[in-house]
């Protein structure tokens, strides 16, 4: 099936539904795009909760934030996505500090071990563990958190990539379980495993996963195939909760050595777009991406 596309409209992106009340969690938010990101959110004047791997870099994130002046509606807590007693403790801290009042999540801590001309999957475990697991575990442990009252409908953005798309995937046994519309996340699981168990036995190039930066595209594969699963699970359910992916494009981050067509803060004003749609509007299931050579949102219903 061709991907059904969604183009939000600026009229109704610009549509104010929140406050200084509305909790979003930022994951990576201390640098790229997650960085960005938590500054577009605090002065549209939300309460935002940065992220960082350690102490050290998320202090010096809100210094950054404190020097312009927008720290006042910014607090940063301790996360290691690839850690999962890190994110246990996250999740106590948050709820400590805010209780049950998460109104959205952005997944946008990541990591690649490749460089723009490169394929190597030497650290495949790291990168599956913090792109795939990591958000999987986080969303698991903070989906209690989200607000149960909320009238405007609980958000999860999860920052993802096109090189996760089914397209790029040769493995045909592999390609047809993802496609599926009975999915289980057991499933998503046992397709991580087979590319880990390959990689191991190095027989990973001839096994059809993705060409190109092949474990961070597997992960972004695994993420993008949660997010439909979870999706339609809470479409069914009492959370009221509206799970997306967006690809944010080849932006000028640390992780593309500063390389790109267009900047993290742009990328993030995008992400912030998707993530503050107003509730009558509000999608679940869908890939948002920027469209090549255009200013365009596009989202393929397909993940």
């Amino acid at each position: 099936m061709e991907p059904e596309l969604y183009f939000p409209s600026p009229a109704l992106c610009s549509t104010k539904w929140w406050s200084t009340e509305t909790v979003a969690v930022v994951t990576g938010g201390n640098r790229g795009i997650g960085f960005a990101l938590v500054k577009r959110l605090a002065e549209l004047g939300l309460n935002v909760v940065l992220t960082a791997r350690n102490n050290q870099n998320g202090e010096a994130a809100m210094e950054n934030l404190r020097a312009q002046g927008l720290a006042q509606n910014i607090h940063f807590l301790q996360l290691d996505v690839s850690d999962p007693a890190s994110i246990t403790a996250f999740a106590s801290s948050f709820k400590a500090q805010f209780g049950p009042t998460l109104d959205i999540l952005v997944n946008n801590a990541g990591v690649s071990f490749n460089d723009l001309n490169e394929n190597s999957v030497d650290h495949a475990e790291s990168v599956i563990k913090t792109n795939f697991y990591g958000p999987k575990l986080l969303i698991e442990a903070l989906l209690p958190l989200f607000r149960s009252s909320s009238s405007f409908g609980t958000r999860i953005l999860n920052v993802s990539s096109r090189l996760g798309s089914l397209n790029k995937m040769r493995n045909a046994e592999m390609k047809r379980v993802l496609e599926s519309d009975e999915l289980s996340e057991e499933e998503i699981e046992g397709v991580v495993r087979m590319f880990l168990s390959d990689v191991r036995k190095g027989t990973w190039k001839s096994k059809g996963w993705p060409s190109y930066w092949t474990d961070y595209a597997v992960s972004k594969l695994a993420l993008n195939a949660y997010s439909k699963v979870l999706a339609k699970r809470s479409n069914s359910n009492s959370y009221g909760l509206s799970v997306n992916c967006f690809c944010p494009g080849f932006t000028q981050t640390p992780m593309t050595n500063g390389k790109g067509t267009h900047s993290a803060a742009y990328a993030a004003d995008l992400a912030a777009t998707l993530a503050l749609l107003p509730p009558c509007h509000l999608p679940t299931g869908k890939f948002f991406l920027l469209r090549k050579n255009s200013n365009v949102l596009g989202a393929a219903s397909k993940l």
